[in-house]
């Protein structure tokens, strides 16, 4: 649904919540007055008492509410609008001029240009942002650890992703970092080793996370690669196996069969980390549900 139609939706059962508001002194007038209705002297007491304290705090909070849902719009017209057409180079222009220009650089902005860039594959322009940013405010780099590796995964540069999610991994333990951003720079640490073939490097924190992490999505492609991929090169094979049955059996024991895998990653697929392994996830859970 266009966000435009969501908006007039929304205004139009905040004015019909008003409307039933405007009416409920009347309603609550009635049960209170009981008898008093015979001579109808009770009503206009208990109407100018409930609307006094009730209705109108009501009404002054749903008026509130609906200005601020159109300035917030208004505001962002342009943006959504670009964000709806998904117009990915007209959005990268409109937000390189609210960055570079006006030097807005907060966290929507970086990650949704650096997203932009990385959707029409302009892996350059993702460095040169990560440069600019990490100088005006580092916090968003932090903060979008993930995007900013990305970039380097598919840019095909797995020495510098190798160093660069080993370097924010680390920073995220310290940042104020969510445990589940924590492990999947973890993971794309571990997964860029695997690109770069450092399969005995990238064994260990693979192992770790298929029998120790508490998103199933996590668990489940550590446990994929450790079985496909690792194996074959590791040192110890039957210990990586191992580690790859015990992950697999733990996403069959939380999801139950492969429906429930899909509607998990169907509820993340909104990420830009998700989207450029989704077909490696794909593969997962079929090999995990088989």
């Amino acid at each position: 649904m266009k966000f435009k139609y969501l908006i007039i939706v929304f205004s139009i059962i905040i004015i019909i919540i008003i409307l039933i508001t405007a009416l409920l002194p009347l309603l609550i007038a009635e049960t209170e007055t009981g008898a008093e209705l015979l001579n109808g002297e009770g009503i206009p007491a208990a109407f100018a008492v409930n609307f006094r304290y009730i209705t109108l705090p009501l009404l002054l909070f749903m008026a509130l509410l609906l200005t601020g849902v159109g300035i917030f719009f208004f505001y962002n017209y342009r943006l959504l609008s670009l964000l709806e057409r998904e117009d990915w180079p007209a959005l990268a222009y409109y937000l390189e001029q609210k960055i570079y220009i006006k030097g807005k650089f907060s966290n929507k902005n970086v990650r949704l240009l650096a997203s932009s860039y990385l959707v029409i594959s302009d892996y350059n322009s993702v460095l040169k942002l990560e440069g600019k940013a990490i100088l005006a405010k580092p916090s968003v780099i932090e903060k979008n650890a993930l995007v900013f590796g990305a970039a380097r995964v598919l840019s095909g540069n797995h020495a510098d992703a190798v160093s660069f999610f080993k370097t924010y991994m680390n920073k995220g333990k310290k940042a104020a970092l969510k445990k589940n951003e924590v492990q999947w720079l973890r993971w794309f640490y571990s997964f860029s080793q695997l690109l770069s073939g450092a399969f005995k490097l990238a064994q260990p924190e693979f192992a770790s996370l298929a029998v120790t992490s508490r998103d199933v999505v996590i668990s489940g492609l550590s446990a994929y690669f450790l079985n496909n991929s690792i194996s074959k090169y590791s040192e110890d094979p039957v210990q990586c196996l191992a580690a790859a049955e015990n992950g697999r059996q733990r996403v069959v024991n939380s999801l139950k069969n492969i429906e429930s895998w899909d509607k998990e990653i169907n509820q993340m697929s909104g990420d830009i980390h998700i989207a450029i392994i989704r077909k490696y996830i794909n593969e997962a859970g079929k090999w995990i549900f088989n």
